[in-house]
């Protein structure tokens, strides 16, 4: 596939699953009560850090793998039969629990325990076929799957459980996920499956998990923490502000995990960071246009979106708005330095990381929902800027031009 095609498929691909990611909770706003949504909220972060680990365990490896062409199929092959069968088990732990456990929100886990398989299996696909230069088959999966969300959201009654909507939701999956098995099946059918490689110690996704267990879990389970601990209405109001940005949020995962295929295009390590920085601009003038946009939206329009949610989201929107502008550069720093190095990002995440979740709880305290929203913005701003100051010292080290960064190919019999 032509650079510029490949482009065009990969932006498009995560402009839909932008749409799907926010439509889904938007969907979920309108159709629940507040304590209904909260539930729902906090289910769906949950998933949101199970979508996490997998990606940065099997999904970031796999596209910056590089060798011949046999190899990396086989990689792309043996990443999805690792997620679908680690996704399995681990559903059917969850749900197990859960079945002895009370209450609406352990009825919801139950059934993310369930379709777990399903969402985890479908998005390392989208992986593999970043991987094998063919994103137009992880956005044509992807287009299956949002027709499928709305269809099926949209005949939902008002009041839905957080588990019936948790079931709708994660079902309307399985279709895109066939779609992928069987076009996956055509690229890699005669592909022999690793999974030894993908358990062995030293494999760079263990860093990886690292990396966003005190990046985006981190903070991610601490405003989880504050509902639990502190008001339940803490992790609604956060992710009701957070929904509203759900396209930036898809987007600034997808330039750390899909970015360096296209990326790795460029013919030199000069141009590739160059690129980046541009990418990084481009973020920020989005996100801050974005957040402008929603503080002049009226309140009868807000309350369409995000139903009785939206007068504790808005009051947000000014500090969450900063926080996705800062997190658009230090994202793009990051690509950066995954390019130059990947094993260069830990001390940034673990540092930063701390920090932010310190600058959470430090805020809410003085100001409570709001002061916990700014708290994450400062922790945010303070790590982008890191990242780029990281990238500047490794360009000045490399005298002469460096070439690509690549995950060295394991072979079968070694």
């Amino acid at each position: 596939m032509k650079a510029r095609t490949a482009i065009v498929s990969s932006v498009a691909d995560q402009g839909v699953a932008a749409l799907t990611n926010i439509l889904v909770l938007v969907a979920a706003a309108r159709l629940s009560t507040v304590d209904g949504f909260a539930r729902f909220s906090a289910v769906y972060l949950v998933f949101t850090v199970l979508l996490g680990i997998s990606g940065a365990y099997t999904g970031q490896p796999l596209v910056l793998r590089r060798g011949e062409r046999d190899e990396v199929r086989s990689a792309c092959r043996s990443a999805v039969a690792f997620t679908l069968l680690v996704a399995s088990v681990l559903g059917v732990l969850l749900a197990a629990v859960c079945l002895f456990v009370p209450g609406e929100t352990a009825r919801a886990l139950l059934m993310l325990g369930l379709v777990l398989p399903v969402v985890l299996g479908q998005d390392a696909m989208r992986y593999a076929f970043s991987t094998l230069h063919l994103p137009h088959l992880a956005l044509a999966s992807d287009v299956l799957r949002l027709v499928c969300v709305l269809g099926t959201l949209a005949v939902q009654p008002h009041g839905a459980s957080a588990a019936r909507l948790v079931a709708v939701w994660g079902l309307s999956a399985l279709p895109a996920l066939l779609l992928s098995a069987a076009l996956m099946r055509r690229q890699v059918a005669d592909a022999p499956v690793q999974l030894r490689v993908l358990m062995r110690r030293g494999h760079l996704g263990q860093r990886f998990v690292v990396e966003f267990g005190v990046g985006n879990a981190t903070s991610q389970l601490s405003v989880l923490g504050l509902g639990v601990f502190g008001n339940p209405l803490v992790v609604g109001a956060l992710r009701g502000a957070t929904t509203l940005f759900g396209p930036l949020n898809v987007l600034f995962t997808s330039a750390t995990s899909f970015g360096p295929p296209l990326l790795g295009r460029l013919a030199s390590e000069r141009r590739r960071i160059r690129a980046t920085a541009g990418l990084s601009a481009a973020l920020a003038v989005t996100a801050a246009a974005w957040a402008t946009a929603l503080a002049l939206l009226p309140d009868g329009v807000g309350r369409h979106l995000l139903g009785d949610t939206w007068p504790a989201a808005s009051a947000l929107l000014p500090a969450t708005g900063s926080q996705y502008t800062a997190m658009a550069v230090g994202t793009c720093g990051l690509l950066a330095l995954r390019m130059l190095d990947p094993r260069t990002t830990l001390t940034i995440q673990v540092v930063f990381s701390l920090a932010a979740v310190a600058f959470l709880a430090g805020g809410y305290v003085l100001g409570g929902v709001p002061g916990a929203a700014w708290g994450l913005c400062l922790g945010s701003a303070c790590k982008a800027a890191a990242t780029w100051i990281r990238v500047a010292r490794l360009r000045r080290r490399s005298a002469p031009e460096r070439t690509p960064v690549s995950v060295p190919a394991v072979r079968s019999g070694h």
